[in-house]
């Protein structure tokens, strides 16, 4: 019986590992596959022939497309924004939420209820705009900041998780003397740090990735964001290959291998784009799935 047990728990433990290597490695296969187009020979690539592995490896097509226009301003423009307002978002969704777990604070329950109910309720895009157009949030480098500063998502994650912290440490902080803004800076904030850092994933995400806001609010090419400079280049990647075959030299002296195609455009800009997001997660990882079960369970 007991060598039926163990037989069963060993057939279990790899049918379990080899589940979730198989389900790992079809999560990452799409940025493999995209990885390797962007260093095999452009020509292959684009015929479709590079499937498991890189073929006739060069790099020429970061080095070319790094030096499109634009591309270096759209950069920074985006980590910009991520990195302000991820701050901005956490900060602000932190202490909204600590202020929410206040018995003392005027109105608490209406304020709750009304930063809750716009999770459900949006007016839409048109009412959207003409709100930020009356706001000169057009063309406006803070039309990216300011509207995501408080998630009330982000605000019951952070109030649940606050709700979980002993009483007695803010009691004890406010007998000798401490308010409000010293408590939350030198006590809640240091304790809430792993559905900070869950925050701060979920906003430098979406902060990174968005672009509707470029597209309906930003005619000025200095603010655009490189999600949406992807997304034009995206639409014009087979003249934009043509422009960089052209200032290359004549066609028919260059080697196949490198030239631009459609396909390499799309894959090399497409492969910029996610690399940098892709290197938050590492940092974060270890306080991630903390945050969420402690964020959305209180005991």
């Amino acid at each position: 019986m007991h060598t039926q047990r163990r037989l069963g728990d060993w057939l279990f433990h790899i049918c379990n590992y080899g589940f979730f290597t198989l389900f790992t490695l079809l999560c990452l296969f799409p940025f493999y596959y995209l990885f390797i187009n962007t260093i095999s020979s452009n020509d292959l690539s684009a015929r479709g022939l590079v499937t498991l592995y890189p073929k006739m490896i060069h790099f020429d097509n970061y080095i070319q497309v790094l030096q499109l226009k634009g591309l270096a301003q759209a950069a920074l423009v985006s980590g910009g924004r991520t990195i302000i307002g991820t701050l901005l978002t956490v900060a602000a969704s932190a202490f909204l939420g600590y202020l929410f777990t206040k018995h003392k604070m005027w109105a608490r329950s209406f304020w709750y209820r009304f930063v809750i109910i716009t999770m459900y309720f949006n007016a839409g895009i048109i009412p959207w705009y003409i709100i930020m157009m009356k706001l000169n949030m057009t063309n406006n480098f803070w039309a990216y900041i300011l509207p995501a500063v408080v998630s009330p998502f982000y605000v019951i994650l952070v109030k649940t998780f606050v709700e979980s912290i002993p009483d007695v440490l803010e009691e004890s902080a406010e007998m000798d003397g401490a308010g409000y803004i010293v408590i939350f800076s030198k006590i809640i904030m240091p304790l809430i740090t792993p559905i900070a850092a869950t925050i701060a994933i979920f906003s430098a995400v979406s902060q990174w990735n968005s672009f509707i806001d470029t597209v309906f609010l930003m005619t000025n090419s200095k603010l655009f964001t490189l999600q949406f400079v992807l997304y034009k280049y995206l639409n014009e990647s087979t003249s934009l290959a043509a422009i960089i075959r052209n200032s290359q030299g004549a066609v028919g002296n260059i080697d196949l291998t490198n030239k631009q195609t459609a396909t390499s455009i799309r894959t090399t800009v497409s492969m910029i784009v996610i690399l940098p997001i892709l290197f938050v997660y590492p940092f974060f990882q270890r306080y991630f799935v903390k945050g969420i079960m402690i964020g959305a369970v209180k005991g």
